[in-house]
């Protein structure tokens, strides 16, 4: 049997306004927080812990600032999580990695200059993971704005072409919102907020067998 994954991301502070399916595996790709406050980050740990799913697996993003100024509060919000700081993990099988990273954008969380500093981070990945999951996207990859922009991740596209994981999620344009499959990937840029921070968009539903394509299980 396949495990099936559900996909969140960019919930803002909104996650009890969702409508959240079921799966063995729920992910969150950052950005829980809205102002990036402790009490935002505990609110939101303690429904991702309530939630039905076996395995839950998260990372922050650029708004979760409270888990970069202190780390010490990891342990207490994600209790029996997977919380993916440069780490992985291993679930039913398949491995997962998470990374919070993104190009540097005025004074948003977890972000790092272009070039050498990106790159060491994505170099951490393993040469085998089946899941990868990044707050920002990489390059080309639905990373476009609405002035035209392609902001993403040039380090984070050579690290995706590098490792080939089955399937890359990741958000932060929210207009972008869908996936595409290049090669073996399947990247899904799954913000559940859209525009100005509003629970439009739906959770993305992903099975992902013990070998082959990661498959698309809900319209998105």
């Amino acid at each position: 049997m396949p495990l099936r994954l559900v996909l969140l991301s960019d919930t803002h502070g909104l996650h009890r306004e969702m409508s959240i399916p079921d799966g063995d595996v729920l992910v969150h790709a950052g950005d829980f927080c809205s102002a990036g406050e402790a009490v935002e980050a505990r609110s939101f740990g303690e429904f991702f812990r309530d939630l039905p799913h076996r395995h839950k697996v998260v990372i922050a993003g650029n708004h979760d600032r409270c888990l970069e100024a202190d780390p010490g509060l990891t342990p207490e919000i994600f209790a029996d999580c997977h919380y993916l700081l440069d780490s992985g993990v291993e679930i039913g099988g398949m491995t997962f990695w998470g990374s919070p990273w993104q190009p540097w954008f005025f004074d948003m969380a977890f972000t790092l200059e272009r070039g050498a500093e990106l790159r060491e981070k994505w170099d951490l990945i393993p040469a085998h993971v089946d899941v990868l999951i990044a707050h920002g996207p990489p390059h080309g990859v639905f990373d476009r704005t609405e002035t035209g922009e392609n902001v993403g991740c040039g380090e984070l596209r050579d690290a995706t072409q590098r490792t080939c994981p089955r399937l890359h999620v990741f958000r932060p344009i929210h207009h972008g919102h869908g996936w595409r499959r290049l090669g073996s990937t399947l990247h899904v840029n799954a913000p559940n907020c859209a525009g100005r921070h509003e629970p439009l968009n739906p959770v993305p539903v992903v099975d992902l067998p013990a070998g082959g394509d990661a498959i698309i299980a809900t319209q998105v």
